[in-house]
């Protein structure tokens, strides 16, 4: 076994240890303890184990061992009241907010279709902020029976924990999720029209169409600030006013979360365009329910392999 083993494995892990931490960079760095912690106990490798099994075990034990250090990350909309476009913008750090992270980071190409809505379901699960609503433990509880397909026992064993203790963390998890627990599939052919729609629209930036698009509840986001927005008129007060500045925007499509996503370049005065955002798009039916707009440029454009000028 060398590292070439391990590599092979680290589309998996990604995605296993973003369900786990919420942040694309975070799951990046998980892996590669992972694989360090791997590479010096290769003598305890059986055989008889599957190595990724093995090497899930081990990012298991690495994602408990970082959220054992801090708090869970989350989203602006469960940490405080509704706002208006008025309001002064305050920012937290990077690290408090849950972060999106690239299709192609998370989800195996070679992986079969039915695998791959299954992984696309967990990973919306995990950018809608319902796994972050576990505990730790019930979240790999959860990931490894659902995602992996691992017994209660193989669970318990990597837990340190009895499998009664298990069956019970499964139980709970699932009754927390409830209704959010559900399969978002492939974008249906009226829902690929939506995003061609708002694509088109907020190139032109025609914030009447760009609102018709929106579901009467929809929220607008923009971590690291945790000012949000919802309805009609409180979203276009915004586009209309502080968000004007995006107008003439471009947007390369960066698919992410298993959702609609785009990398937006806004002009920057001088003729050229940079890089602003990763917005990603959370869709219900034929309308959307979710515009957010994560602005850690620095962090996220170089994950997407994007460039922060264009």
């Amino acid at each position: 076994m060398n590292v070439a083993t391990f590599e092979k494995h680290r589309v998996a892990l990604t995605g296993h240890c973003y369900r786990m931490l919420g942040s694309g960079a975070e799951a990046e760095d998980a892996v590669q303890e992972t694989i360090v912690r791997a590479w010096k106990s290769m003598d305890t490798f059986q055989e008889r184990a599957a190595v990724s099994t093995w090497l899930h075990r081990i990012a298991t034990n690495v994602c408990l061992d970082a959220l054992a250090d801090r708090s869970r990350r989350a989203r602006p909309m469960a940490e405080g009241p509704v706002g208006t476009p008025e309001d002064q913008l305050e920012q937290r750090e990077r690290t408090h907010w849950l972060e999106p992270v690239p299709d192609a980071r998370v989800i195996p190409a070679d992986a079969d279709p039915s695998e791959q809505l299954m992984l696309r379901q967990s990973i919306r699960l995990a950018f809608v902020a319902a796994l972050q609503t576990l505990p730790p433990k019930q979240r790999a509880a959860l990931l490894l029976t659902e995602v992996m397909g691992w017994s209660a026992a193989d669970v318990a064993s990597t837990l340190d924990t009895t499998v009664t203790s298990i069956n019970s963390a499964l139980q709970r998890a699932r009754a927390t999720l409830g209704a959010r627990h559900e399969e978002p599939g492939a974008l249906t052919e009226a829902q690929s029209k939506l995003v061609d729609r708002y694509v088109a629209a907020f190139l032109s930036y025609d914030v009447d169409e760009l609102v018709s698009m929106l579901r009467d509840d929809a929220t607008l986001s923009m971590p690291p600030f945790s000012l949000w927005l919802q309805g009609h008129a409180s979203i276009a007060r915004w586009l209309a006013g502080p968000g004007a500045g995006c107008r003439g925007s471009r947007l390369v499509p960066a698919p992410a979360c298993g959702l609609p996503a785009f990398a937006q370049y806004r002009p920057d005065g001088v003729g050229g365009f940079k890089a602003w955002a990763i917005i990603v798009l959370e869709l219900a039916g034929e309308q959307i329910v979710g515009m957010n707009s994560f602005l850690d440029v620095e962090t996220l454009f170089p994950m997407f392999g994007l460039d922060l000028v264009a």
